[in-house]
């Protein structure tokens, strides 16, 4: 059997010979599943073992209309366990709309859509549901043509309250108008931290992605927010491990209040004025005792580009104080020059704390040293990676050279794709449809140049 897509961290001199592989890539379990099976090769993390939509039905998504029948909208409201599998590729309009997920043991396998591929604009998804595995869809929400500050804002795809066993893989996720892929959570649901964090987003995995191009001076009615990824209050048990983050102002990834897991061997290209920090804000927590943050951050890769502001690779801001565990990660200037490890936009007496051991690294895990995680990302990161789209492979070129820059709207950069439907029909036995990796090869593009 073919992985689609295995991780960059478990990649050793093997490079080329899994680039030439058709590149795919204790949880609540649905009823006559195993247990102890990973949702799909290469699955990571406190969610790894998740079992989506494993055991249930086939939904075949057969038009690009946002609603509707044989829309995707309708297949995941649908009840039950449930993989979503494309018999239609190109592009769905949601109409500047949520697309919310409210039922849990899902797969969404966009790796079966026919060339191009699914890609999403004009909205977002939510996912308030337990037990769900998104794999190589696109979602670029775009300003939709409103004016700045018009208020209406959407990530490309983020978690809520409650969501848990949540693995987000090999997608690409650009130009939203709020974060690109967050956790979001309810910041005080119970009476206790150990009930905040229980209630909260918790053992997720965000893994493999291209996270760039969030839209800074758009429609968010704050005014600027080109960010990557938000890890809210007391959100934990996350694993962010192999993305690509590229030209985000901010929030590459932010860890907030009380927020805890693992950032493993990510590239961040031109981040603007932060890379990756943590910040619980007092104003948010007026009459509750400050938790603990934590953040392991190790392998992971810093280049500065031509938005790079002044800054470290990890700062801290805000009241709250955070353990921390720094190992082996490189931040460099332009030019090659090593950048500050650590920094403060700060002046409340926050501790960051050491810790004096490494926690053990999340399961599937297999740690990359940082010289080899710019290349290990480059070749895997995003949807379809043997089938890039256009904006994707700019992306990607754009990283490789030190080109591009932290954008205002889709518009600068070609706008929405237009794409032509495509059609073909979901056979199933093509599949192993218990982990949704193809069991016959599948057509590559031509390489990046």
């Amino acid at each position: 059997m073919q992985s689609i897509c295995s991780s960059p961290v478990r990649w050793t001199g093997a490079l080329v010979l899994l680039l030439s592989m058709a590149m795919l890539g204790a949880p609540a379990v649905a009823a006559g599943t195993d247990p102890q099976a990973l949702a799909f090769p290469g699955a990571q993390g406190w969610a790894a073992h998740t079992p989506g939509g494993r055991g249930g039905r086939i939904i075949k998504v057969t038009t690009l209309d946002a609603e509707g029948p044989g829309s995707f909208s309708e297949a995941v409201k649908a009840k039950g366990p449930r993989t979503v599998v494309f018999e239609v590729g190109g592009v769905i309009d949601l109409g500047m709309k949520t697309v919310r997920i409210d039922e849990p043991f899902l797969t969404i396998a966009g790796q079966t859509a026919p060339r191009p591929g699914v890609t999403f604009i004009k909205g977002g998804l939510v996912v308030a549901a337990h037990d769900v595995v998104i794999r190589h869809i696109r979602v670029r929400p775009g300003d939709g043509g409103l004016p700045k500050m018009a208020g209406v804002d959407f990530d490309a795809i983020t978690t809520t309250r409650g969501a848990h066993d949540v693995i987000v893989d090999h997608c690409s996720l650009t130009w939203a108008t709020d974060e690109n892929l967050s956790a979001s959570s309810t910041r005080f649901a119970g009476e206790s931290e150990a009930e905040w964090m229980q209630n909260a987003s918790r053992r997720i995995t965000f893994s493999n992605n291209i996270i760039a191009e969030g839209l800074a001076h758009a429609t968010h009615g704050k005014g600027e927010h080109s960010k990557g990824t938000l890890i809210h209050d007391h959100v934990n048990d996350v694993l962010i491990v192999g993305n690509l983050y590229a030209h985000n102002y901010e929030r590459n990834p932010l860890f907030k209040g009380g927020a805890r897991g693992q950032v493993i061997n990510n590239l961040i290209y031109d981040p603007g004025q932060r890379a990756m920090h943590y910040n619980l804000i007092a104003e948010e927590w007026i009459d509750h005792p400050y938790s603990r943050g934590q953040m392991v951050s190790r392998g992971n890769v810093m280049r500065a580009g031509i938005s790079t502001e002044e800054l470290a690779l990890f700062t801290v801001g805000g009241s709250g104080d955070i353990d921390v565990f720094f190992d082996d990660n490189l931040a460099l200037d332009r030019i090659g020059r090593p950048l500050p490890m650590e920094g403060r936009y700060t002046t409340a007496p926050v501790e960051v704390k050491p810790m004096a051991n490494a926690p053990a690294l999340p399961f599937g895990v297999e740690l990359l040293p940082s010289a080899q995680v710019q290349d290990a990302v480059i070749a895997t990161a995003g949807a379809r990676p043997w089938d890039r789209d256009d904006t994707d492979r700019r992306i990607l070129a754009d990283t490789i050279e030190g080109r591009g820059t932290i954008i205002d709207s889709q518009d600068q950069v070609g706008g929405y794709p237009v794409h032509a439907p495509t059609r073909q029909a979901f056979v199933a036995a093509d599949w192993d449809l218990d982990t949704m990796e193809p069991l016959k090869p599948l057509e590559r593009r031509e390489p990046l140049k």
